[in-house]
C-alpha cells in the first residue's frame, strides 16, 4: 500500500512539476511572434480614397488611437478588461521612427489583415479586418498617407503592453493571427441591401465582435461561427470601468430587436438615441459616418440573421437596453 501511495505521489509530483514548468515557459515567452506576410503593394492615393479612408478611420481607428492634440499617436486603452492586463494603442502617425512612417503599404495591409507587425510582434487585441474589401483597405492607407492633421508625425514612443498571464496563456492557444486572404475581396453590389448590410456588419464595422457572446469565441474569418452570433451578452467596459452588456441585435421579441421599428434602429445607430429616450454612451458610439442607406442595409441584414435569445447576465452595473 505504501509503495502504491509513493508511486501515486511521484506521478502527481511530476504532473505538478510539468505544469509549473509550462506556466513558467508561457510567462517568460509571453505573446508569441510570427513571421509577417510579405506583400508587394503600392496604393495610389486619390481624393476619393482619402475621403473614404477618413470615413472608415473615424469609426474604426480614432477612438483608440487618438492621443495628444487629437493626433493618432496612441494612448492607454481605458476599457481593457483587467483580466487581460494593460494595453496601449500604437502611434500610427507618419513619424518614421515612433509611428508607421517607414512601413510599406504592403506591411500595413498585412498588419490590418493578420494582426502581425513587420517585426513579427502580434497584437492580440487589435481587431483584424480580415473581411474588408481591398478597395476600402486601400482607402484607409491613402488616408494614413494623406495630409490630414490627425496623421501628421508625432514623436511619441508607444508604451509597452503589460499583459497578464491569462492573456499570455490565451495567446498560445486561442488568440491567433488571422490568415491572409488568398483572393481579392470585393465590396458587394450596393443595390443588394442585405448583402450591403452584411458587409458593413462583418467587413467594415465588425459589429459582431462586440455583439456576440464573448470576444474569446469571435471568429474573424467566419463571423457566423462566433458563439452567439449577434445575440449579445458580451461583457464590455465603459470609460469608468463599469460593465456594459452588449445588446442582442437579432429579432428576438423579448431580448432583441423584434419589437423595434426601422426608424428606432436608425436613430440608435446613426445618432445614438435610445428607443426609450436619452442617449447611448460609450462603448455604443453613434455611427453618423455611415450613410443612411448603409444603416438601413444593416437593418435589412439583421432581419435575416437567426434569432437568438440574449443570455442572462449578472453582476453588471449597467445593462444595454433593447
Amino acid at each position: 500500500m505504501k509503495k502504491a501511495l509513493k508511486i501515486v505521489g511521484i506521478i502527481l509530483g511530476s504532473i505538478i512539476g510539468l505544469l509549473l514548468l509550462a506556466a513558467l515557459f508561457i510567462s517568460i515567452r509571453g505573446v508569441p511572434k510570427y513571421e509577417p506576410t510579405k506583400l508587394s503593394l503600392e496604393v495610389e492615393s486619390t481624393p476619393e480614397r482619402v475621403q473614404q479612408g477618413l470615413k472608415l478611420a473615424s469609426m474604426l481607428c480614432m477612438h483608440c488611437h487618438r492621443g495628444e492634440n487629437g493626433k493618432l499617436s496612441g494612448q492607454k486603452i481605458a476599457d481593457m478588461p483587467p483580466q487581460f492586463g494593460v494595453s496601449y494603442s500604437s502611434n500610427i502617425t507618419q513619424h518614421p521612427e515612433t509611428g508607421i512612417g517607414k512601413w510599406t503599404d504592403g506591411e500595413i495591409v498585412s498588419f490590418l489583415r493578420t494582426g502581425v507587425k513587420p517585426d513579427g510582434t502580434f497584437a492580440p487585441f487589435m481587431p483584424r479586418i480580415a473581411l474588408m474589401a481591398d478597395e476600402d483597405l486601400y482607402s484607409i492607407i491613402a488616408f494614413l498617407r494623406s495630409d490630414h492633421p490627425t496623421v501628421q508625425a508625432v514623436d511619441k514612443k508607444t508604451a509597452p503592453n503589460e499583459y497578464t498571464f491569462f492573456t499570455k496563456f490565451l495567446a498560445q492557444f486561442a488568440f491567433k493571427p488571422a490568415p491572409m486572404p488568398t483572393a481579392v475581396i470585393t465590396a458587394p453590389d450596393t443595390n443588394d441591401m442585405v448583402a450591403l448590410g452584411k458587409y458593413v456588419v462583418q467587413g467594415q464595422m465588425s459589429c459582431y465582435a462586440c455583439h456576440s457572446k464573448d470576444f474569446a469565441t469571435v471568429n474573424e474569418v467566419e463571423p457566423e461561427k462566433s458563439e452567439g452570433y449577434l445575440g449579445g451578452g458580451n461583457a464590455l467596459l465603459d470609460l469608468d470601468g463599469n460593465t456594459v452588456i452588449s445588446a442582442n441585435l437579432t429579432m428576438d421579441k423579448e431580448t432583441g430587436l423584434g419589437k423595434w421599428t426601422e426608424e428606432q434602429f436608425f436613430n440608435a445607430v446613426k445618432w445614438g438615441q435610445r428607443r426609450e429616450g436619452g442617449s447611448y454612451t460609450y462603448p455604443m458610439n453613434p455611427y453618423n459616418g455611415l450613410t443612411d442607406r448603409e444603416v438601413k442595409a444593416i437593418w435589412a441584414y439583421l432581419k435575416t440573421v437567426p434569432v437568438l435569445k440574449k443570455p442572462e447576465t449578472r453582476n453588471s452595473k449597467l445593462e444595454t437596453q433593447n
